[in-house]
């Protein structure tokens, strides 16, 4: 089994100093400073270095206040403390600017008026900017957080279908194992309690075809070539107990050969018509399977002329009816299993299903 991975969300410097964040600071910064430079009489290249510093000390506060502290009282939201943090910010870090900016023996800034009024005009921008993009990058974290739980719910929910179609696929496979392989041998036993001298010999050939069949009965998926194997080895070991009362005829177009088909599917068909068609008829019968492309779809019919259809409290019987459920999980609605009479007498089984070329 695998696991969905979410890829961990950055933390630490690794959040605050994303090139993503910087990026955007300093473009909005920019060009924040070229909107208010046309009343600025110092210089342009001065403001936009003065509006960059601003926007980076915001986005500094505001990674800040995202990852520290890291419990928040249940009171006071985070994005709150992020806001108002860049707020705060602003006329602080404007004050640093002017003061770190004024040449040594100068008089400080806020006695000189020029300068009063670019820090005022600097620090009203920040107050009044800087928390609404503040406000702004949390509501697209909240979005991106949604989406990124929206996709990691989506990735888990279509994990646990798979795994649970696979598992519903298994638990029906070991349904048909036994049910084939408790009636074959309850055949061998009918030989054994009757002391037909077959007996050995039959059940040499069952040994013979289980050695082969069991490592394929935990398979998903096989081809209709290889099952065709196990169909002929299945009805010649019928053949040994039955000699005079059944025949068979395998046709199977080359197209159809390498198309895939779930383990048992054609033997589930054969064994059913065996059991319910040949057996009980004391003429028995025969038995006629075909597997056909047509376009892009997969046609298999398996025919006999045994008894014909019966009532039966279990429907379609448990073999076909595991076997359309098996269908159903790996086709969905696009497989079709039918079952009709065969005039004048026997019953025809037919399934219908997307033609899908083994994986190479």
């Amino acid at each position: 089994m695998t696991a969905t991975v979410v890829p961990a969300k950055p933390r630490g410097l690794a959040l605050a100093l994303s090139w993503g964040r910087i990026r955007f600071t300093l473009l909005f910064s920019l060009a924040l400073g070229v909107l208010i430079g046309f009343n600025w009489t110092s210089g342009l290249p001065s403001l936009l270095f003065r509006t960059a510093l601003l926007g980076l000390t915001g986005m500094l506060v505001f990674g800040l206040f995202e990852q520290w502290p890291a419990r928040m009282p249940a009171w006071l939201p985070r994005w709150v403390v992020q806001v108002v943090g860049v707020g705060v910010a602003m006329p602080i870090a404007t004050a640093v600017i002017y003061q770190l900016s004024t040449p040594a023996g100068e008089p400080h800034f806020y006695q000189v008026k020029d300068r009063m009024d670019g820090f005022s005009l600097l620090a009203g921008v920040g107050v009044f900017v800087g928390p609404w993009v503040a406000l702004a990058a949390v509501v697209r974290q909240k979005e991106a957080l949604a989406r990124h739980l929206t996709m990691a719910f989506d990735l888990e929910r279509s994990e646990l279908e798979r795994r649970a179609l696979d598992a519903r696929m298994r638990l029906l496979q070991a349904q048909v194992a036994p049910h084939f392989l408790f009636n074959t041998l309850a055949n061998v036993q009918a030989l054994v309690d009757s002391g037909s001298p077959e007996a050995s010999t039959v059940l040499r050939s069952l040994v013979a075809y289980l050695r082969a069949a069991v490592p394929r009965l935990d398979e998903l998926a096989t081809t209709f070539a290889r099952e065709v194997e196990l169909v002929r080895a299945y009805l010649e070991l019928m053949h040994m107990r039955m000699p005079d009362r059944l025949q068979f005829a395998l046709q199977v177009d080359e197209a159809a050969a390498a198309l895939v088909c779930p383990p048992m599917t054609l033997l589930t068909l054969v064994e059913n018509a065996v059991r319910h068609g040949i057996d009980p008829s004391e003429e028995g019968g025969r038995i006629d399977i075909t597997v056909e492309r047509r376009g892009d779809r997969c046609v298999v019919l398996v025919s006999d002329t045994g008894v014909g259809l019966r009532h039966s409290e279990h429907g379609l019987g448990t073999g076909l009816t595991t076997l359309r459920e098996r269908l159903q999980l790996i086709f969905g609605g696009d497989a079709r299993v039918r079952v009709r009479a065969n005039p004048p007498r026997g019953v025809v089984a037919e399934l219908e299903f997307p033609a899908r070329e083994a994986a190479r």
